[in-house]
C-alpha cells in the first residue's frame, strides 16, 4: 500500500470503469477518462487522503477520504470509497486498505467518517461492519441506472474517541 499520485490516474480509472459500466455500485453512468480521474485527485490531495493497495507492481485497489459536504460546518466529516479490482475481490485487500485509510484520517483533524454503499452489496456492508462502522441512513429508490431503482445506506464511523 502507498500514497496515491496523480500519475495513478489510469489504473484507478480502468479498475472504476469496470463498476461504472456493469454494476450499481456507482450512480456514474459514463466511464471516466484518466485525465478526469487525475483532475479528481489532484483537487482532493494533500488534504484528503488517496491510497492504493498494489500486487506485483500494478494497482489493484484504492480509497480515499472527501468532504461529506461542502458547507464549513462539515469540515470535520468524511466521505469514505473503496474500490477493488475484480480479480482481486476476497483477498483482504480491501480490508487492509480500508483500515490503512482509517489509520491515516484519524491523524487528522477529522471527527467521523461516512460510507454510503448502493444495494444489494453484501460485500461492502460487510466490509464496513467489521471496521466498525454502524448503519446510520437508508433511502429507498433514489437512484435508476441498468433498468432498475436502487437503494443508498450509510454507515459511519467516528474517528475520535
Amino acid at each position: 500500500m502507498r500514497p496515491c499520485t496523480t500519475s495513478d490516474a489510469a489504473a484507478i480509472a480502468a479498475i472504476y470503469n469496470h463498476y461504472v459500466r456493469e454494476t450499481v455500485i456507482t450512480f456514474e453512468e459514463t466511464p471516466v477518462a484518466a485525465e478526469e480521474m487525475a483532475a479528481r485527485i489532484a483537487k482532493l490531495l494533500p488534504r484528503f487522503p488517496w491510497l492504493v493497495a498494489e500486487d506485483n507492481g500494478a494497482i489493484v485497489a484504492y480509497a480515499y477520504a472527501a468532504p461529506w459536504k461542502e458547507r464549513s460546518a462539515y469540515r470535520f466529516a468524511l466521505e469514505s470509497t473503496i474500490y477493488c479490482a475484480p480479480s482481486h475481490m476476497g483477498r483482504g485487500i480491501g480490508t487492509d486498505l480500508y483500515r490503512a485509510l482509517l489509520t491515516t484520517l484519524r491523524t487528522g483533524d477529522f471527527h467521523t467518517v461516512i460510507g454510503g454503499v448502493a444495494l444489494p452489496n453484501p460485500a461492502s456492508v460487510a466490509l464496513h461492519e467489521k471496521l466498525g462502522f454502524k448503519k446510520v441512513a437508508q433511502f429507498a429508490e433514489v437512484g435508476y441506472k441498468l433498468g432498475r431503482w436502487v437503494d443508498v445506506a450509510y454507515w459511519q464511523l467516528p474517528l475520535t474517541p
